[in-house]
């Protein structure tokens, strides 16, 4: 029994040399991970066993919790070279607001549109920050936060909109509502406001990033009422659920080289991530991969979170996947203990028939 256990043991030693996840957080709870910068720093979050988050930055085993605004809850949306982060904090009368927290400084509340809630989504180099926040018709609108004034970008003509990316240009891309109400991807600057980017031949569309290049990643509707993820090159909308043969899509990043990363959604089937780069769509597989896929960074890292079974777990993994498995050293290990373990069960199993052929007692 004692080879036995040997054995298992070191089976689970390999299962354990795969990529780390998570932030350290106990069994109970889950972690995602929303942004990386360029240091190593992740903004993410944790999840309690009652559902409380928490907003946190992760680096090196170290766990800085950022605190709320009074409130229960909070959670990361994005951080820049300078480790400024932006997300949602829950403040003493249980409203969600943005804030913009700093090393040293801590959570600051960036306010409203002159209704109650707000929340920061996107935030550049210089730490501007975008988001959404509501006005006092109860309606919310996309802002952008300069670090003294919240201002309003309005909408295409209809009631709502909200801000997804910005860029260290100042440009704004998310969704607007028509005066009919549909919604569509949108990019913004200061100086020509809110452009309709159109859709893919369906109702409405949804930009979530944008680049230094102005190009812009999201999804869109197509005609035959399917969400197909797109990428705008600034004159035109490039079809990128055309290259992938089932499910819906939808793209959730883009980095300074044009790469797109997004989901893919097909029934009830574990979601897939997607990366378009130097013109060829590229699916990882769902073996350690990610469950919830969010941006992509300029060196090539993907973030988000992966599901165990029972719970989420933060998690980066590479945007260039080899399909081809490639053997290291640790699977010969395990093939030569599975071969020696098949060995010890043969022998016993032989003596075992022998000992009952003579009447002997079957034992080990």
């Amino acid at each position: 029994m004692r080879k036995t256990s040997f054995l298992f043991a070191l089976l689970v030693m390999h299962g354990a040399a795969m990529a780390q996840a998570g932030f350290g957080e106990s069994h109970v709870q889950h972690s995602l991970a929303a942004d990386i910068n360029s240091a190593g720093l992740v903004a993410g979050e944790i999840r309690n066993e009652n559902g409380q988050r928490r907003a946190v930055v992760y680096r090196d085993g170290r766990v800085t919790h950022l605190g709320t605004l009074g409130g229960t809850d909070s959670y990361t949306s994005a951080i820049n070279t300078a480790g400024t982060v932006t997300g949602g904090a829950l403040d003493g009368s249980n409203r969600w607001r943005a804030f913009r927290w700093q090393a040293g400084a801590g959570m600051r509340d960036l306010g409203t549109l002159g209704g109650g809630s707000s929340l920061g989504i996107a935030i550049n180099q210089a730490g501007t920050i975008a988001g959404y926040a509501d006005v006092e018709d109860g309606n919310f609108h996309a802002f952008v936060h300069d670090g003294e004034k919240m201002t309003d970008l309005g909408t295409l003509g209809g009631r709502s909109s909200y801000a997804t990316g910005i860029n260290n240009r100042g440009m704004v891309v998310g969704a607007a509502q028509l005066e009919n109400g549909y919604r569509r991807a949108f990019v913004w600057t200061a100086s020509n406001g809110m452009r309709d980017l159109g859709t893919l031949g369906g109702r409405v569309s949804a930009a979530t990033a944008i680049n230094d290049s102005g190009m812009v990643a999201g999804a869109s509707e197509t005609a035959d009422h399917k969400w197909h993820a797109f990428l705008h090159d600034g004159t035109k909308m490039i079809d990128l659920g055309a290259m992938i043969a089932k499910g819906q899509s939808y793209a959730t990043g883009i980095n300074a080289a044009g790469d797109v990363v997004g989901t893919i959604r097909f029934r009830d089937n574990a979601p897939l991530t997607f990366v378009y780069k130097d013109g060829r769509m590229r699916i990882h597989p769902n073996r350690n991969a990610l469950y919830e896929t969010g941006k992509i960074t300029d060196d090539g890292k993907v973030v988000g979170a992966h599901y165990t079974g029972h719970r989420y777990q933060a998690l980066s993994v590479p945007s260039t996947v080899d399909l081809a498995y490639k053997a290291k050293p640790s699977d010969y290990m395990l093939v030569t203990l599975l071969v020696l373990m098949l060995g010890w069960c043969l022998r016993k199993g032989y003596v075992h028939w022998r000992h009952g052929v003579l009447g002997k007692p079957a034992i080990y």
